[in-house]
């Protein structure tokens, strides 16, 4: 039957936990970013060429798809327990076994391979349907700037305390399973145990949001009731997501300024082993930049929504990219000094993680003002776009890389400890110049190209 709606303030529990389906979700992606090609080329011994076609075809897929997955939740017909809550308990109980089957090698012929590559597809489908729906319960369930915020940032000081736990029981539960189960049955082991600790938290956050969105039962009534005043009802299932998008000049300048981020988070994280490796001669020193960005990032999470209560979600982003921009720049003005690269680059990535918890509320108000003006509910259909400035950032990522390293003349024969300085500039190129041009040009598409707020997005 249906459940009883709460105030529109969302709880304390709310408050405090909301977020720890996402810590779940950061541990059990973690696997995959950390260990997918080394099991593929060190385990399952598949060529560089295979492997490099089974993640190719898998990444195109996921980017694909995941532009359609918030407009398919809007179109399809609600389910028992809401539109979007729904989904946080419908798929993520598959994902265990779907994960630990891409870290399964059955064979070395083409069905093994087959089967991994199905296994990462659709591991994704069941865990980027839920994710949507999770961002999306941030919109459906805070009414007031200071509600939504608060979900946002409480959502991101779990997902980067993810990151920090990460960084010590990753290895350290791999290590366990090859101990008990051998080295070839330790990652699909741990898939699934992060992947279930993922659907466990996506099921308290279904606990929490009980009652914060209509049933499916409540909305079907509703929309047949208003069927009698609207003849066109049925046109709120055919929203999508072009049609969002091309009523909404501010969500283009907003996905494309998001895109810009991730493009800087990720060559930022992938090239940072060359700089401690080339030109500060201590890899080792990697894992503590890693270790520092993650705390700080739970910090960042933290004072998210007191900045933005200061300085407005837009302005956060604006001034946190700006920074970005500038630290960087500086950071490759004194490229020989590691600590103090190291210091600035830690200021750039708690920059980022700042502006992490504000992107939710942006396109909260872009899903607002494609609604007024489309003249249905687009909720699902503009935050599942939320993960397509992701998907675009790590396909860029091998691209800048690759061209970062040209510029230098990098070579993987090249000695370290004799790199010249020309390959030390090109890789700090990529770290530190091209990063700052990307990341001021999404601060000025942003500051130009998106101009809402709650108070106008009809």
């Amino acid at each position: 039957m249906g459940e009883e709606k709460t105030a529109k303030k969302v709880s304390s529990t709310q408050k405090r936990f909301f977020g720890i389906g996402d810590f779940g979700f950061t541990l059990m992606s973690n696997i995959d970013t950390f260990y997918a090609t080394y099991f593929f080329t060190n385990i399952a011994k598949f060529s560089l060429g295979i492997v490099t076609t089974i993640t190719t075809i898998s990444a195109i897929v996921d980017a694909i798809l995941s532009c359609l997955y918030g407009a398919w939740m809007n179109k399809i017909k609600p389910k028992k327990w809401g539109r979007y809550r729904s989904w946080l308990i419908l798929t993520p109980w598959m994902v265990p076994f779907l994960y630990a089957l891409q870290f399964f090698k059955i064979n070395n012929g083409i069905g093994g391979i087959i089967v991994m590559t199905v296994a990462m597809i659709t591991s994704r489908i069941a865990w980027n349907i839920p994710y949507i729906a999770n961002i999306s319960m941030i919109n459906v369930a805070g009414k007031t700037t200071e509600d939504r915020m608060a979900l946002s940032s409480t959502r991101m000081v779990w997902t980067s305390l993810g990151s920090v736990i990460y960084s010590y029981a990753g290895p350290i539960v791999v290590a366990l399973f090859a101990n008990m189960l051998g080295e070839s049955n330790a990652y699909a082991a741990t898939a699934f145990v992060f992947a279930a600790l993922m659907a466990a938290g996506y099921f308290a956050h279904f606990k929490m949001f009980t009652g914060y969105e209509e049933t499916g039962e409540e909305e079907l009534a509703r929309l047949q009731k208003e069927a009698a005043a609207r003849a066109e009802d049925k046109k709120q299932q055919k929203v999508s997501a072009w049609a969002a998008i091309r009523c909404n000049p501010h969500l283009i300048g907003l996905i494309f300024s998001s895109t810009t981020k991730y493009m800087v988070l990720f060559l930022v994280n992938g090239i940072a082993v060359y700089y401690f490796t080339y030109i500060s001669h201590n890899p080792a020193l990697l894992a503590t930049f890693v270790l520092i960005t993650n705390l700080l990032g739970v910090v960042a999470s933290y004072v998210s929504k007191y900045v933005v209560a200061k300085l407005s979600a837009k302005s956060t982003i604006v001034y946190g990219y700006l920074v970005m921009a500038v630290g960087m720049i500086i950071a490759f003005l004194i490229y020989q000094n590691t600590w103090g690269v190291i210091a600035l680059m830690c200021l750039v990535v708690f920059a980022m993680t700042l502006t992490n918890a504000c992107e939710p509320e942006l396109f909260a108000n872009c899903a607002g003002y494609s609604s007024a003006k489309t003249g249905y509910d687009t909720t699902g259909t503009v935050m599942g776009l939320l993960t397509v400035p992701v998907k675009v950032g790590i396909v860029m990522r091998g691209i800048l890389i690759g061209a970062a390293l040209a510029i230098g003349g990098f070579s993987a024969d090249i000695d370290p400890a004799t790199a010249s300085e020309a390959v030390q500039r090109g890789i700090c190129i990529g770290f530190m110049i091209i990063p700052a041009v990307v990341i001021f040009v999404g601060a000025m598409v942003l500051l130009f190209g998106y101009r809402l707020d709650r108070e106008n997005v009809g």
